[in-house]
């Protein structure tokens, strides 16, 4: 009877469901791709990797015109027009000040692009019924909430890991004592920091913080506020709202330095920079707390999202 149907047997090998994480994130990041709203805001982040990209080059034909133009147009001190300049371009040295202002700007598209498609990977399929179709499989919850944070996790390497992997190579390339030496900028006395492998981790562990934080609250956000402007509304309150409230009460205030982990990028940022090989005294805004005071708090937040996702999916009617 088999055969007059036509059905064929599964010919592969059963592998466990966990294995399912893949495929709903494909199937998100496939629905994703084909909007062209998604392309245009990626473009415009890659808008600032450019400017840190060729900045550089732009650098070193300056510092070799700046002298020839000083002299024809009399316009003074060459030596100081340049210090000026190389003070005011120093963070494209490639040094963790380097990693530290890309991933800080790229921060704020990387929000905006978030709030845009997270009703589109996650919103829809509360509002439409979809998640029921992902249930009634042999797979549980916790399949699809990875499934659809790895979706996340893998817009925002797009967005920061990936560009910043990118100047890490444009300045191996150029120098590979930059690769092999740890000590590259005491050496050669362009910056401050390590360099070679540890800073390459550091910059792969910048990108997953922002990954694994980012995707988590995004998931749960967007199954909260399902429709695509509440989310936006709710997702820029968590980033700006907060800030501008932190401020207020710590810069404005004077109230204690803790009261700045109510902000919850300031939190990323801070151990982003951690991870670079920052001092805690040198990190500013100042005053600010402790680095496991930010880590506390991030993982708090992390953890009341997934009890929020597990009781909200443990919620759908799987048969009605």
């Amino acid at each position: 009877m088999p055969s007059l149907l036509h059905y064929r047997p599964w010919q592969g090998t059963f592998h466990s469901p966990w294995w399912s994480v893949w495929p709903i994130a494909r199937v998100s990041l496939g629905v994703l791709f084909r909007r062209k709203l998604f392309w245009t805001l990626y473009a415009c982040g890659l808008l600032l990797f450019l400017m840190f990209f060729f900045g550089a080059y732009l650098l070193a034909w300056a510092e070799s015109q700046l002298a020839v133009s000083a002299q024809q147009l009399k316009m003074g001190n060459p030596a100081q027009l340049l210090g000026g300049l190389r003070k005011a371009l120093g963070i494209l040295n490639g040094s963790q000040a380097t990693f530290q202002y890309f991933y800080a700007y790229q921060g704020g598209i990387v929000v905006v692009t978030l709030a845009m498609v997270g009703s589109l990977l996650v919103g829809n399929d509360f509002t439409f019924k979809s998640l029921v179709f992902y249930l009634a499989k042999p797979i549980n919850r916790w399949h699809y909430i990875l499934g659809k944070c790895l979706a996340v996790a893998i817009v925002v390497q797009m967005m920061t890991t990936l560009p910043a992997l990118g100047l890490y190579a444009q300045h191996a390339f150029d120098d590979w004592d930059y690769l092999l030496n740890v000590d590259y900028f005491y050496d050669t006395g362009s910056g401050a920091g390590p360099a070679g492998i540890p800073l390459l981790l550091a910059v792969l562990g910048y990108g997953t913080l922002l990954s694994v934080f980012l995707s988590i609250l995004l998931v749960a956000t967007a199954s909260w506020m399902r429709r695509t402007m509440p989310l936006i509304m709710v997702w820029m309150s968590l980033f700006f709202f907060l800030r501008l409230l932190a401020n207020i009460l710590v810069d404005g205030l004077k109230y204690d330095a803790r009261w700045r982990l109510l902000d919850l990028w300031n939190n990323l940022t801070l151990l982003g920079q951690g991870c670079l090989g920052f001092a805690h005294e040198n990190i500013n805004p100042k005053p600010h707390p402790e680095f496991w005071e930010a880590g506390v708090v991030l993982a708090g937040v992390c953890a009341i999202c997934l009890i929020y996702l597990n009781r909200r999916t443990r919620g759908v009617e799987i048969v009605s």
